[in-house]
């Protein structure tokens, strides 16, 4: 964790909750200026890994909404967090690329190029 960020934490911060995966999230404690806004931040539970933010939190911290929003019950179609797999060997590689062959589909013939006075 970083140093600075637990000493404004400390110094500053409000604590205003918690998500499923222990990360804590804070903003400032006193009112702001006129025409500025209380900061908002999250303290990472383990690695810092920005994917780890649930959507009710990361809707908070990017001011979208007031005040957290309430989960009441999982959804059928919610799935369980991820973290981003680019850059591991789980990563995501599409079929044209090198390091599957580098062979693609052929075209489908329906893009046509744009020409200048055309």
């Amino acid at each position: 964790m970083i140093t600075g960020t637990l000493f404004t934490t400390w110094l500053k911060g409000e604590f205003v909750g918690k998500d499923q995966y222990g990360n804590r999230y804070f903003q400032e404690r006193k009112q702001p200026k006129p025409g500025r806004r209380r900061k908002r931040w999250v303290l990472y539970n383990g690695k810092i890994e920005a994917s780890k933010i649930p959507p009710e939190w990361h809707a908070w911290l990017h001011y979208t909404t007031a005040e957290p929003i309430k989960v009441d019950e999982k959804k059928p179609w919610m799935k369980e967090h991820l973290p981003n797999l680019s850059g591991t060997v789980n990563a995501y590689v599409p079929s044209g690329d090198d390091r599957r062959g580098g062979k693609r589909d052929k075209g489908t013939g329906d893009y046509e190029a744009w020409t200048p006075g055309s």
